[in-house]
C-alpha cells in the first residue's frame, strides 16, 4: 500500500493507493463505512496500522464502494506524507564509501578521519516540505546549498533491544527525502544540526510504501538529478550500515517510537563532490528517485 498526505478543502487527508500506479482513495471517504478508518493523521495510521490494514484489505474487493473515494493526485495539493514528525528526523552520516570520500575531500577536518562506528546525527523538522513545494535558499545566510537523495525509513511500532533480525518487523514502511545542507553551516560550526535544520530544508515524499511493497530495502536503485543532470546514481546495497542495523544498534539504548523516522544517508555526487563543487541556485530542479517509490520533486526558491 502506499499512502500520502494531500490538502482538500483547506484540510489534511490521508490518501490511499493498493499498489504502484493504482487509483488513489480519500481514506475519510472510507471512514463512512469503517469508522476504524477515521484518522486524523499519518502519525495516528501509523499507530493503529495492523487493526486498519485488515479493513483496508477487505474494502479493496468492494469496487462500489471505492468508487466513491476515488481522488486525481492532480487536483489536491500534495504535502509530505509525515507533515510535523513527533520529533527530530534520525540520520545516518557518511554512510555510503564513495561519498565518504568526496566528503573528505571537501573538507578533512569536517568529514575526514576513521570512522570505525555509524555516524548518527538528528535533523529539526516543524514542518516537512513537500513534493513539489519549494527549498528556501536563504541568501545571506547559506552560500553553499547542497541535496542529498537518501532512502528514509518509517517505523511502525516502539521497539527498544531488537536485533538486526527482528529490526525489519518493526518497519511501517519507506519514503524519499532529501536532505538539504547548507555546508558552510554545517562545516563552520563542527557538527551538523544547524547546517541541516532550517525550515524546509527537509523535502519528503511523495508518499509512505509500506514495507511488504518494497520488499529488500537494500536493494534499490537511488538517483537524483539536478536541472535534468544526473549527479547521484547508487543502489542502497552500497550503504555501509544497513537499514536493520541502524535500527537495531539506535534501539540498544533508545526507545524508537512508531512514527519514528531514519534517513538513512546518501551516495556520491552531491555538489560539494563535484571539482570544482556546485552548489543549488535560484530556480533549480532537484529529482531524487528511489526505486519502488517514486520520485521526490523541489526546486530552489
Amino acid at each position: 500500500m502506499r499512502f500520502y498526505t494531500a490538502e482538500i478543502n483547506n484540510k489534511e487527508e490521508i490518501l490511499l493507493a493498493f499498489s504502484e500506479g493504482g487509483t488513489v482513495y480519500r481514506l475519510q471517504r472510507l471512514a463512512r463505512l469503517a469508522p476504524e478508518l477515521q484518522l486524523r493523521d499519518m502519525q495516528e495510521l501509523i499507530e493503529n496500522f495492523d487493526a486498519v490494514r485488515e479493513i483496508l484489505n477487505r474494502l479493496a474487493a468492494n469496487d462500489d464502494v471505492l468508487q466513491g473515494a476515488v481522488v486525481n493526485l492532480a487536483d489536491v495539493k500534495l504535502c509530505a506524507p509525515i507533515v510535523r514528525p513527533r520529533q527530530d528526523v534520525i540520520c545516518l552520516g557518511i554512510n555510503y564509501e564513495a561519498h565518504a570520500r568526496e566528503a573528505g575531500h571537501f573538507s578533512d577536518e569536517a568529514f575526514g578521519g576513521e570512522r570505525p562506528y555509524t555516524i548518527y546525527f538528528s535533523k529539526r523538522v516543524n514542518r516537512a516540505t513537500a513534493c513539489g513545494e519549494a527549498v528556501p535558499a536563504y541568501a545571506g545566510l547559506v552560500d553553499s546549498l547542497d541535496y542529498e537523495c537518501e532512502l528514509g525509513v518509517v517505523l511502525g511500532r516502539d521497539c527498544k533491544g531488537v536485533t538486526a533480525e527482528e529490526a525489519r518487523e518493526y518497519i511501517f514502511g519507506y519514503t524519499i527525502i532529501n536532505d538539504i545542507s547548507a555546508r558552510n553551516l554545517q562545516t563552520r560550526h563542527k557538527q551538523w544540526y544547524l547546517g541541516k535544520s532550517l525550515d524546509g530544508f527537509t523535502p519528503m515524499g511523495p508518499c509512505i510504501v509500506t514495507a511488504d511493497e518494497i520488499g529488500d530495502e537494500q536493494k534499490l536503485d537511488i538517483s537524483c538529478t539536478v536541472n535534468g543532470q544526473l549527479r547521484q546514481s547508487s543502489n542502497t546495497s552500497c550503504m555501509i550500515q544497513t537499514v536493520c542495523g541502524a535500527i537495531s544498534e539506535l534501539s540498544q539504548g533508545i526507545t524508537l517510537q512508531a512514527g519514528t523516522i531514519i534517513a538513512t544517508g546518501t551516495p556520491a555526487g552531491v555538489g560539494m563532490g563535484m571539482k570544482p563543487p556546485v552548489f543549488l541556485r535560484h530556480g533549480d530542479e532537484i529529482v531524487c528517485r528511489i526505486e519502488k517509490i517514486g520520485s521526490l520533486v523541489n526546486t530552489v526558491d
